[in-house]
């Protein structure tokens, strides 16, 4: 996940060209890329992003494909892959569904962009197809809610989600003498398992909370929003439509990561700097106990499997997890944040009825189940939480799934990209030294900057 919409938007010559060679070609699959041409009339195209060398989307669309050529032997399904960072894939991804003449069939939505495409045009409604769906009212409330439009109309089927937590090292916490489980309820809490650890082991981090702009959309959702989330204050206020500046709760959270550093329970400054710090984590200190406590992902334990950079057979009976809570232990009680990618009918593809039921079969419990466990995601649907299968598949995936009802989602809106960035340049002044007050006070600005006066509000 990203901040930011790439600055230098690809020409339509530049996508037209990579998709020629972009083309998925399996035994169900057309070995021949778009070429800018019409797709014919039985022939579904699948825009996703592939990240690198990865290749889980490709076989959970494969398994799919080949569980439709059964009932529609007659189509053919193209799966078109855009290798591309996050900012050039949206990027992409736009320009496509632009035309008719190059937009796929289906489409993958971050949720974040969502309200953004539905804006411009791209997306068309699926209210009345989702309401036969049987499988609708199995997603939680909040992952429905997550791909509504601003007019409370359904664009997209929501794809397996993540959540956010504390993990933490469990010998580490016994070597401090703190007892296990560790169920932190407040701030205050916090602070004090943290200045502990700093106390009774001095050659191990306390805690990683990313603060830093070099870490992007880490500081901003991982870091600032899991401390805002909070405090009662919010970003955006849905019922107002209105950014909100002045916000108390935003400099309570800059002065709690203000805290961590000025007293060095988190990395020094040059590592909080560093823009591979999470690599570093992840596949170095917690392996190796050089770190206590890191608010991070449910995903991060894919780097400790077999063959993987960090392989850390132990990690398990290591590592556990704790909700983090909010500032006071005031209700919910904990806070997490869910990302979240969707699939969508773009409005401008000729085919939607057939769209919608090759749709219908990605989406059916048995292929989005794979996918989850393949992806180490979590899910957001009962039918697949309640599975054998995916209830077993990860030590920790019991705890990640609990809270998804409760998850807050970033403001899926277009100037949020912006605005997230002046929230991490707010905790990146912050970490270094500059007052909260001060720091809020530039993003207030900034904000009005991006969206203008009229489209903020002073927090109440």
């Amino acid at each position: 996940m990203t901040a930011s919409r790439s600055t230098r938007p690809l020409a339509r010559r530049t996508i037209l060209k990579a998709l020629g060679g972009a083309v998925v070609a399996t035994p169900l699959l057309a070995t021949a890329g778009c070429g800018g041409a019409s797709a014919a009339p039985n022939t579904l195209r699948v825009s996703y992003q592939q990240w690198g060398s990865g290749r889980i989307h490709g076989t959970y669309l494969q398994r799919a494909a080949a569980s439709f050529a059964l009932r529609h032997p007659d189509v053919t399904v193209e799966l078109v892959p855009l290798v591309a960072s996050e900012n050039d894939y949206f990027t992409k991804n736009e320009l496509m569904m632009s035309s008719e003449r190059t937009t796929s069939d289906i489409v993958y939505e971050d949720t974040f962009i969502l309200k953004s495409d539905i804006a411009a045009g791209y997306l068309r409604p699926i209210d009345d197809r989702v309401a036969s769906w049987p499988l609708w009212n199995e997603f939680y409330d909040v992952a429905r809610k997550a791909v509504q439009g601003e007019d409370g109309r359904t664009y997209a089927i929501p794809a397996p989600t993540d959540t956010r937590a504390l993990w933490y090292n469990q010998e580490l916490f016994t070597q401090a003498g703190i007892p296990l489980p560790w169920e932190p309820r407040s701030w205050d809490d916090l602070l004090a398992t943290f200045r502990t650890l700093k106390q009774q082991l001095p050659d191990v981090v306390p805690v990683n909370i990313f603060a830093g702009k070099p870490q992007g959309e880490k500081t901003s959702m991982q870091g600032v929003q899991m401390l805002l989330y909070g405090t009662g204050s919010v970003m955006y206020d849905e019922a107002t439509r209105k950014w909100i500046t002045g916000s108390a709760g935003l400099v309570e959270s800059l002065r709690f990561i203000q805290t961590l550093y000025a007293e060095e329970l988190g990395p020094g400054i040059a590592d909080a700097l560093d823009a591979n710090i999470s690599e570093t984590i992840y596949t170095s200190w917690l392996p190796e106990g050089k770190i206590a406590v890191a608010l991070d992902g449910n995903w991060i334990n894919q780097n400790w499997g077999p063959g993987k950079p960090g392989e850390w057979p132990e990690w398990a009976q290591t590592m556990a997890v704790a909700a983090m809570p909010t500032q006071s232990g005031q209700d919910p009680g904990v806070v997490t944040l869910a990302g979240g990618w969707s699939w969508g009918l773009p409005s401008r593809a000729r085919n939607p009825e057939l769209a919608w039921q090759f749709l219908t079969e990605m989406c059916s419990t048995e292929h989005v189940l794979a996918w989850t466990i393949d992806d180490n995601k979590v899910s957001n649907r009962r039918d697949v939480v309640n599975h054998p299968e995916y209830r077993g598949y990860s030590p920790t995936i019991e705890f990640f799934t609990g809270l998804v009802p409760m998850a807050t989602y970033r403001p899926a809106l277009a100037p949020y990209p912006q605005i997230s960035t002046a929230l991490q340049t707010a905790a990146d002044a912050a970490m270094r030294g500059a007052p909260p007050e001060a720091a809020v006070a530039e993003y207030d600005l900034a904000v009005a900057d991006i969206v203008g006066g009229d489209s903020t509000a002073q927090e109440a």
